[in-house]
């Protein structure tokens, strides 16, 4: 019994060994199928990344195209109508050239053309040496500076820079004032005497210009105030001011392209009145930065007449007319002791390197404007930001 168990028992643990053995193989080779499916999902899910990757990039590359063809077709569009616009442009052309060819004169036609215009020519000369000899008939006027008397400190007000004067008309009493160089503010007195208390109980009167001034070569005269327009070369109004409303302008040919005072370089046009009337004083390069006087119509603006001086713009700071005689003053670069050191008399009486050195009273500053009033025999002028009065001595040209 004992014996017959015994291989029972020997066969009965060789099987749970086989078994045992079977189940270990089973859980390796679930373990190992399982891994491989995990290396298989992550190989699927980046390839499917990789997918959609590469259809943006596809995505976005047919925008841009689809973009640079819609472009393609806009400029086809507009190269396609400015081909038709030459196209039209050369129809109108021919047409225009086939027009002048049937219009140009012959030859015998120009001739004729060219003597009328010398005729005119010749007729525009002999009327400006007939304006000319107006002038210089006008001998009434027989007036020279002979001697700067007297200074006067009447104010300072305002800027560095300005002008003041009266108005030179006949009976006027009134007196302008006009800081900086640029503005468009002009305040009336009255009167020097109430220009000088400048109290509130007698407030001058606040003129409000329609365009800024350039520069301080301004004049008034019989009510009307001529200056230089500001952002503009060459242009001078005429305002009335009793209404302060443009009247006139005019452009003064060869003017604006250099300062008229090289110690002034902000003054462009300087405005002058004497016992003759109205000038303007400018510098036209054509006659190597030399100072030009204009003798300008009061009414309409129009050129009298155009004298090109001898006298220097270098180192000037100012001018003034004296019955039609020009007297430029010089001074330094620093300031100093102004005098007079050339003048043009369009007359032809009174000859520069024939006249003394004249000096201003003793003051070591600079003028930013000198006007000269030909009734009161005095220069109005803004020193350095002070208003002056110098007054003047002049004598009588005797011509034969």
């Amino acid at each position: 019994m004992a014996t017959g168990a015994f291989p029972c028992f020997l066969l009965s643990l060789t099987l749970v060994s086989i078994q045992s053995q079977s189940s270990t193989q089973d859980a390796f080779m679930i373990q190992y199928l399982q891994r491989r499916l995990v290396q298989i999902e992550e190989r699927m899910n980046q390839c499917e990344q990789n997918t959609m990757t590469v259809t943006q990039k596809t995505y976005d590359l047919s925008s841009a195209v689809r973009g640079y063809v819609s472009s393609l077709n806009v400029l086809k569009s507009e190269v396609r109508n400015q081909v038709d616009t030459v196209s039209m442009r050369v129809d109108r052309i021919e047409r225009e050239l086939e027009y002048l060819e049937n219009k140009i004169p012959i030859l015998s036609d120009i001739e004729m053309e060219e003597a009328l215009l010398e005729e005119q020519i010749k007729a525009a000369e002999l009327d400006q040496l007939k304006k000319k000899a107006k002038i210089k008939i006008n001998r009434d006027c027989n007036t020279a500076l002979s001697q700067i008397k007297s200074v006067k400190i009447v104010k300072k007000a305002g800027d560095a820079h300005g002008s003041w004067f009266k108005d030179p008309s006949e009976g006027s009493e009134k007196v302008y004032f006009l800081s900086g160089i640029r503005n468009n503010t002009v305040l009336e007195y009255m009167s020097l005497q109430s220009f000088i208390e400048g109290t509130p109980m007698r407030p001058a009167k606040v003129l409000q210009l329609p365009f800024h001034w350039q520069g301080n070569g301004h004049v008034v005269y019989n009510k009307f105030l001529y200056y230089h327009k500001a952002n503009t070369p060459n242009q001078i109004l005429k305002v009335d001011l009793l209404n302060g409303t443009v009247v006139d302008s005019t452009l003064i040919p060869g003017a604006g392209r250099h300062p008229v005072y090289d110690l002034n370089p902000n003054t462009y046009l300087d405005f002058a009145v004497d016992e003759l009337g109205l000038w303007v004083i400018h510098v036209d390069t054509a006659y190597e930065e030399n100072l030009v006087i204009t003798k300008l119509d009061k009414a309409t603006l129009s050129v009298d007449y155009t004298w090109d001086t001898r006298c220097r713009s270098r180192d000037a700071e100012g001018a003034f007319l004296i019955c039609g005689t020009l007297y430029v003053v010089y001074n330094t670069r620093y300031g100093g002791r102004s005098t007079v050191q050339c003048l043009y008399d369009i007359h032809d009486t009174i000859h520069s390197e024939e006249s003394p050195v004249m000096f201003f009273p003793k003051r070591y500053t600079s003028h930013s404007s000198i006007h000269y009033h030909p009734g009161d025999k005095e220069l109005y002028a803004w020193d350095d930001g002070y208003q002056t009065i110098y007054k003047v001595e002049t004598s009588t040209i005797v011509t034969e």
